[in-house]
């Protein structure tokens, strides 16, 4: 039960960032669902797929709920799943606004040093 509730508190987080700089499901709601969706649906596929052949198996710990979605699948597995998947979208668009501010503070920037007579303008280096 503990990994299930780390896991959900990390999706919190991940919400709180996403709430406070608009990266993810607060900018654009819809596409956001979707694309989690088909990460989370992808991901699962692949565990099912490796679960066939015998490579992810499950061991018992007290530290998990115990509930199984499939065999060899618990649904700690489905969090985690989403949590990646949630963490990466956050980076990605978070690197993307991040890239977005610093091309527009130095224009800016750039555009301040002309209008004052800065070393762009002919004014004193």
């Amino acid at each position: 039960m503990i990994y299930l509730a780390m896991l959900v508190a990390l999706l919190g987080c991940m919400a709180l960032l996403d709430a406070r700089y608009k990266l993810f499901f607060f900018a654009r709601p819809l596409a956001a669902t979707i694309t989690m969706a088909a990460g989370l649906a992808y991901f699962l596929a692949w565990d099912v797929w490796a679960i066939s052949l015998g490579i992810f198996l499950h061991r018992e710990s007290p530290l998990m709920t115990g509930i199984m979605l499939g065999p060899q699948l618990p649904l700690e597995e489905a969090f985690f799943l989403a949590f990646l998947c949630y963490q990466t979208m956050i980076l990605f668009t978070g690197l993307l606004a991040w890239g977005r501010h610093r091309r527009t503070s130095r224009t800016d920037t750039q555009q301040l040093l002309e209008h004052d007579g800065g070393p762009r303008a002919g004014g004193a280096a």
